[in-house]
């Protein structure tokens, strides 16, 4: 009963042994089977560089893709930061999509049709 107790209020000095953690093969959740169907809906990464890179972006969208987007480069060149995200905004727009900063507008993430972005945040405080 002591141990128990001592356990609940922090005063054990017991350490955890290495045979307390299993061993995880993240490679069996990583690979996909190739028996199974398409996804209808894929997260895509990009990363743009220059205003060359995002008609490659606004095509994923168009396919119903959600978007993940590095537009850290682009915080060097204010205008073509501006000029990209506009038509990131004008995209989302046009097909009821959603657009959001996230990291200090490191990072965009865009949605298709019917898929919106919460601004609430979950834990993590206010």
């Amino acid at each position: 009963m002591a141990k128990f107790l001592d356990s609940i209020l922090g005063r054990s000095s017991t350490t955890t042994a290495e045979s307390d953690y299993m061993e995880l093969d993240l490679a069996s959740f990583e690979s996909v089977s190739g028996d199974s169907s398409p996804a209808s809906m894929y997260v895509k990464i990009a990363t743009i560089n220059d205003l060359k890179d995002t008609p490659r972006v606004k095509d994923e969208i168009y396919n119903g893709n959600i978007v993940i987007v590095d537009v850290s480069r682009l915080k060097m060149d204010k205008i073509t930061y501006e000029r990209v995200l506009k038509d990131l905004r004008a995209v989302a727009h046009d097909i009821n999509g959603d657009i959001v900063g996230l990291g200090d507008q490191k990072y965009v993430i865009l949605t298709p049709t019917s898929v919106k972005i919460s601004r609430d945040k979950i834990g993590g405080g206010l």
